[in-house]
Protein backbone atom coordinates (compact mmCIF):
# COMPACT_ATOMS: atom_id res chain seq x y z
CA UNK A 1 0.00 0.00 0.00
CA UNK A 2 2.94 2.79 1.00
CA UNK A 3 4.21 1.92 -2.21
CA UNK A 4 1.10 2.37 -4.37
CA UNK A 5 1.15 5.62 -1.97
CA UNK A 6 4.17 6.71 -2.93
CA UNK A 7 3.93 5.88 -6.67
CA UNK A 8 0.81 8.43 -6.99
CA UNK A 9 1.97 11.28 -5.66
CA UNK A 10 5.85 10.64 -7.36
CA UNK A 11 3.41 10.94 -10.50
CA UNK A 12 2.13 13.99 -8.90
CA UNK A 13 5.32 15.37 -8.38
CA UNK A 14 6.50 14.84 -11.84
CA UNK A 15 3.15 16.02 -13.18
CA UNK A 16 3.91 19.42 -10.85
CA UNK A 17 7.57 19.55 -12.21
CA UNK A 18 6.82 19.12 -16.13
CA UNK A 19 4.10 22.22 -15.30
CA UNK A 20 6.23 24.29 -13.81
CA UNK A 21 9.55 26.24 -15.68
CA UNK A 22 11.52 25.86 -12.56
CA UNK A 23 13.01 22.60 -10.89
CA UNK A 24 11.82 20.02 -12.95
CA UNK A 25 12.17 16.75 -11.79
CA UNK A 26 12.93 13.49 -14.52
CA UNK A 27 11.92 9.83 -13.57
CA UNK A 28 15.04 8.81 -12.73
CA UNK A 29 15.35 11.59 -9.85
CA UNK A 30 11.74 10.29 -8.82
CA UNK A 31 13.92 7.00 -8.54
CA UNK A 32 16.67 8.23 -6.65
CA UNK A 33 14.53 9.86 -3.99
CA UNK A 34 12.40 7.05 -3.77
CA UNK A 35 14.96 4.80 -2.91
CA UNK A 36 16.99 7.63 -0.65
CA UNK A 37 13.62 7.76 1.27
CA UNK A 38 12.28 4.10 1.58
CA UNK A 39 15.41 3.89 3.95
CA UNK A 40 15.07 6.52 5.58
CA UNK A 41 13.70 7.68 9.60
CA UNK A 42 11.01 9.37 7.91
CA UNK A 43 9.73 5.95 5.85
CA UNK A 44 10.36 4.36 9.30
CA UNK A 45 7.81 6.26 11.19
CA UNK A 46 5.29 6.84 7.71
CA UNK A 47 5.94 10.12 6.93
CA UNK A 48 5.98 9.93 3.16
CA UNK A 49 5.60 12.00 0.57
CA UNK A 50 2.73 13.80 1.23
CA UNK A 51 3.30 14.44 4.73
CA UNK A 52 6.17 16.81 3.28
CA UNK A 53 4.94 18.05 -0.62
CA UNK A 54 0.92 18.06 -0.04
CA UNK A 55 -0.22 18.00 3.68
CA UNK A 56 -4.11 18.39 4.52
CA UNK A 57 -3.33 22.20 5.10
CA UNK A 58 -2.39 22.60 1.77
CA UNK A 59 -4.55 22.26 -1.11
CA UNK A 60 -2.05 22.14 -3.78
CA UNK A 61 1.88 20.50 -3.94
CA UNK A 62 4.45 22.12 -2.51
CA UNK A 63 7.28 20.94 -4.54
CA UNK A 64 10.01 22.92 -2.97
CA UNK A 65 9.08 22.49 1.12
CA UNK A 66 10.48 25.16 3.77
CA UNK A 67 10.88 24.77 7.05
CA UNK A 68 7.87 25.35 7.74
CA UNK A 69 6.75 21.94 6.95
CA UNK A 70 9.67 20.55 8.43
CA UNK A 71 7.99 22.71 11.66
CA UNK A 72 5.00 20.68 12.02
CA UNK A 73 6.80 17.53 13.42
CA UNK A 74 10.23 19.16 14.34
CA UNK A 75 9.09 22.20 15.71
CA UNK A 76 12.11 22.48 18.95
CA UNK A 77 14.59 22.21 16.13
CA UNK A 78 13.26 25.00 13.97
CA UNK A 79 12.44 27.12 16.41
CA UNK A 80 15.96 27.76 17.26
CA UNK A 81 16.98 27.17 13.88
CA UNK A 82 15.56 30.62 12.87
CA UNK A 83 17.22 31.92 16.34
CA UNK A 84 20.96 31.14 15.18
CA UNK A 85 22.63 33.18 12.19
CA UNK A 86 21.59 30.76 9.73
CA UNK A 87 18.01 30.94 10.05
CA UNK A 88 17.68 34.68 11.28
CA UNK A 89 17.38 36.39 8.02
CA UNK A 90 13.81 33.96 7.41
CA UNK A 91 12.46 34.45 10.94
CA UNK A 92 12.78 38.44 9.50
CA UNK A 93 11.05 38.08 6.45
CA UNK A 94 14.37 37.93 4.45
CA UNK A 95 15.60 35.75 1.81
CA UNK A 96 17.36 32.98 3.25
CA UNK A 97 21.17 33.46 4.17
CA UNK A 98 23.64 32.50 1.71
CA UNK A 99 27.51 31.66 2.13
CA UNK A 100 28.17 34.90 -0.01
CA UNK A 101 26.52 36.62 2.45
CA UNK A 102 28.98 35.50 5.18
CA UNK A 103 32.08 37.32 6.63
CA UNK A 104 33.90 34.27 6.88
CA UNK A 105 36.16 32.56 4.06
CA UNK A 106 33.08 30.04 2.47
CA UNK A 107 33.63 27.82 -0.58
CA UNK A 108 33.38 29.56 -3.66
CA UNK A 109 31.34 26.64 -5.11
CA UNK A 110 28.12 27.11 -2.77
CA UNK A 111 28.02 31.36 -2.48
CA UNK A 112 24.73 30.56 -3.42
CA UNK A 113 23.61 28.03 -1.71
CA UNK A 114 20.32 29.33 0.75
CA UNK A 115 20.59 27.93 4.24
CA UNK A 116 16.95 26.51 5.53
CA UNK A 117 16.61 22.73 6.71
CA UNK A 118 17.42 21.32 3.58
CA UNK A 119 21.37 22.80 3.28
CA UNK A 120 22.40 20.52 5.90
CA UNK A 121 19.67 17.54 5.98
CA UNK A 122 18.95 15.79 2.70
CA UNK A 123 14.92 15.58 3.00
CA UNK A 124 14.65 12.33 1.56
CA UNK A 125 17.91 10.76 3.34
CA UNK A 126 17.51 12.72 6.64
CA UNK A 127 20.66 11.39 8.01
CA UNK A 128 22.37 13.09 10.82
CA UNK A 129 25.59 11.98 10.32
CA UNK A 130 26.40 13.76 7.23
CA UNK A 131 24.83 16.89 8.46
CA UNK A 132 26.96 16.93 11.56
CA UNK A 133 30.30 17.18 10.05
CA UNK A 134 30.41 17.31 6.05
CA UNK A 135 27.00 19.45 5.55
CA UNK A 136 29.43 22.35 7.34
CA UNK A 137 31.96 21.67 5.46
CA UNK A 138 30.38 22.06 2.12
CA UNK A 139 30.48 25.83 2.96
CA UNK A 140 32.65 26.83 5.27
CA UNK A 141 36.42 27.50 4.97
CA UNK A 142 37.81 28.77 8.01
CA UNK A 143 40.55 27.60 9.21
CA UNK A 144 38.85 26.25 12.10
CA UNK A 145 36.99 24.29 10.29
CA UNK A 146 39.04 23.20 7.66
CA UNK A 147 41.79 21.22 10.08
CA UNK A 148 38.88 19.77 11.98
CA UNK A 149 39.67 16.61 9.86
CA UNK A 150 42.97 16.67 11.50
CA UNK A 151 42.24 17.48 15.01
CA UNK A 152 41.80 14.53 17.84
CA UNK A 153 37.86 15.40 17.88
CA UNK A 154 37.97 13.97 14.38
CA UNK A 155 39.65 11.20 15.49
CA UNK A 156 37.06 9.94 18.09
CA UNK A 157 34.47 10.09 15.12
CA UNK A 158 36.54 7.74 13.00
CA UNK A 159 37.03 5.51 15.78
CA UNK A 160 33.15 4.55 16.19
CA UNK A 161 32.96 3.86 12.48
CA UNK A 162 30.11 4.31 10.12
CA UNK A 163 27.07 5.15 12.75
CA UNK A 164 23.58 5.80 12.24
CA UNK A 165 24.15 9.42 14.18
CA UNK A 166 27.17 11.03 16.60
CA UNK A 167 26.97 9.18 19.89
CA UNK A 168 27.38 11.02 22.67
CA UNK A 169 31.44 10.05 22.67
CA UNK A 170 31.99 11.28 19.00
CA UNK A 171 32.63 14.97 18.57
CA UNK A 172 31.65 16.66 15.50
CA UNK A 173 30.91 19.98 14.39
CA UNK A 174 27.15 19.71 15.77
CA UNK A 175 28.44 18.66 18.86
CA UNK A 176 29.88 21.85 19.73
CA UNK A 177 27.80 24.23 17.76
CA UNK A 178 24.50 22.62 17.74
CA UNK A 179 24.43 20.65 20.94
CA UNK A 180 22.02 18.45 22.48
CA UNK A 181 20.23 19.81 25.05
CA UNK A 182 18.13 17.57 27.61
CA UNK A 183 13.93 19.00 28.56
CA UNK A 184 12.85 18.63 32.25
CA UNK A 185 10.92 15.72 31.01
CA UNK A 186 14.22 14.11 29.74
CA UNK A 187 13.38 14.98 25.89
CA UNK A 188 16.74 15.18 24.04
CA UNK A 189 16.78 17.70 21.53
CA UNK A 190 19.54 19.15 18.88
CA UNK A 191 20.16 22.61 19.97
CA UNK A 192 20.02 24.18 16.24
CA UNK A 193 20.88 27.37 17.00
CA UNK A 194 24.33 27.97 15.92
CA UNK A 195 25.18 30.76 17.49
CA UNK A 196 24.27 29.73 20.71
CA UNK A 197 27.51 28.33 22.16
CA UNK A 198 29.49 30.71 20.09
CA UNK A 199 29.57 34.14 22.55
CA UNK A 200 30.58 34.62 25.20
CA UNK A 201 32.95 31.50 24.83
CA UNK A 202 32.87 30.23 27.95
CA UNK A 203 28.77 29.36 27.74
CA UNK A 204 30.14 26.83 25.28
CA UNK A 205 32.78 26.07 28.06
CA UNK A 206 29.92 25.09 30.33
CA UNK A 207 27.35 23.27 28.11
CA UNK A 208 30.15 21.48 25.80
CA UNK A 209 33.59 21.46 26.95
CA UNK A 210 33.54 20.34 30.41
CA UNK A 211 31.13 17.62 29.48
CA UNK A 212 34.10 16.04 28.80
CA UNK A 213 37.53 18.15 29.83
CA UNK A 214 37.96 19.92 33.44
CA UNK A 215 37.24 23.03 34.01
CA UNK A 216 40.75 24.32 33.94
CA UNK A 217 41.56 22.59 30.57
CA UNK A 218 38.55 23.83 28.99
CA UNK A 219 38.99 27.81 29.77
CA UNK A 220 42.68 27.86 28.81
CA UNK A 221 41.96 26.18 25.24
CA UNK A 222 38.50 28.35 24.67
CA UNK A 223 40.15 31.29 25.56
CA UNK A 224 43.66 30.49 23.26
CA UNK A 225 43.07 32.10 19.42
CA UNK A 226 45.56 29.94 18.27
CA UNK A 227 44.49 26.91 19.49
CA UNK A 228 41.00 27.50 18.50
CA UNK A 229 42.34 28.24 15.10
CA UNK A 230 44.31 24.86 15.10
CA UNK A 231 40.95 23.19 15.71
CA UNK A 232 42.44 22.00 18.98
CA UNK A 233 45.78 20.29 17.99
CA UNK A 234 47.88 20.38 21.03
CA UNK A 235 47.25 21.06 24.66
CA UNK A 236 46.64 24.36 26.19
CA UNK A 237 49.98 26.23 27.04
CA UNK A 238 47.53 29.16 28.36
CA UNK A 239 47.19 29.96 31.81
CA UNK A 240 44.69 32.39 32.76
CA UNK A 241 45.04 34.73 35.81
CA UNK A 242 41.38 34.09 36.87
CA UNK A 243 41.73 30.40 37.07
CA UNK A 244 45.30 30.98 39.41
CA UNK A 245 43.19 33.35 41.40
CA UNK A 246 40.58 30.69 41.98
CA UNK A 247 42.97 28.15 42.66
CA UNK A 248 44.95 30.38 45.18
CA UNK A 249 41.93 30.98 47.18
CA UNK A 250 40.89 27.18 46.79
CA UNK A 251 43.97 26.82 48.76
CA UNK A 252 43.50 29.90 51.34
CA UNK A 253 39.90 28.22 52.14
CA UNK A 254 41.19 24.71 52.38
CA UNK A 255 44.21 25.97 54.63
CA UNK A 256 42.15 28.36 57.18
CA UNK A 257 39.08 25.18 57.01
CA UNK A 258 42.24 23.10 58.38
CA UNK A 259 43.49 25.45 60.92
CA UNK A 260 40.23 25.81 62.47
Amino acid sequence: MKQVVLGGLLALLLWSGLTAPVAAVDNAQLQAINQSWSKSAHALAEVNCSSCHQPQSAKQVIQQPTHESCRSCHEGQVDTFLLGKHGIRLLEGQPALTPALAHLPMQAAVHDKQMNCNACHDAHSVKTLPASVDSCLTCHKDNHSLNYKNSRHAQLLQEEGVLPRPSTVSTTCATCHLPRQTSESGTVMVNHNNTYTLLPRDRMVKEVCMNCHGMEFAYNSMFDDDLVESNFARPPTLSLDTLKMVRTLETQRSGNATSK
